[in-house]
């Protein structure tokens, strides 16, 4: 049962932050993989967040997902849900997610694609802190570029 405010209400600012803690804490889809098909490293020169992400494909759906990296709870919860979230789904249906995660960390509300995001919701509060979407974006921008890889057959 999540923590409530004052009036009885759930709390859900502390339930998402118990939500990026558990992430940052027990990362999922943490290691590296043996053969992947894409490999992306980016990096946050502004506060040294590193992301490396890695991927095999099935056709044109995510097979698996893996990611390394070091930085804050956010970058790296944000990797952690991000790999586990992506297995399976097509390259339209990641890029769609993308486009929804980086509106809901730009706006901090999500669009028709709430369900999608399931958990990523927890990083709504992070619009109010526009110093930390970069953060959150890390691993995103490391997926867009591994699926603009994927597409065009540009070996990463």
């Amino acid at each position: 049962m999540p923590p409530s405010d004052r009036s009885g209400a759930p709390d859900l600012s502390a339930l998402y932050q118990d939500i990026i803690l558990d992430h940052y804490r027990r990362p999922r889809n943490s290691g590296k993989l043996d053969e992947p098909d894409e490999r992306i490293t980016r990096k946050n020169p502004f506060c040294g967040d590193m992301i490396e992400l890695q991927l095999t494909f099935d056709g044109d759906r995510v097979g698996e997902a893996r990611f390394t990296g070091q930085g804050c709870a956010i970058s790296q919860a944000s990797a952690s849900m991000m790999a586990h979230l992506i297995e399976g789904k097509s390259v339209a249906e990641l890029e769609k997610l993308a486009a929804d995660f980086t509106r809901l960390v730009s706006e901090g509300k999500a669009t028709g694609a709430d369900s999608s995001l399931g958990e990523l919701r927890a990083f709504s509060g992070v619009a109010r802190l526009p110093n930390r979407h970069l953060c959150a974006l890390l691993p995103w921008g490391a997926l867009t570029e591994a699926l603009l890889h994927h597409r065009g057959g540009v070996s990463s």
